[in-house]
């Protein structure tokens, strides 16, 4: 069962199975237009996890 935003954004990013990462990264990347500085700082800590994950 996927978890919800509301219950992800309690949680270290650390703490997000990849698929949540990949999911939330790709849907605010879709809205980057409408988000506001807070919804950016999450898609940079998002990124920031993934590129972590990476290396």
């Amino acid at each position: 069962m996927r978890r919800d935003f509301t219950e992800l954004s309690m949680m270290s990013k650390t703490e997000w199975d990849d698929n949540e990462l990949m999911y939330f990264q790709h849907a605010l990347s879709q809205l980057l237009p409408y988000v506001n500085s807070e919804g950016l700082t999450i898609l940079h800590e998002i990124n920031d996890e993934m590129h972590s994950r990476k290396e």
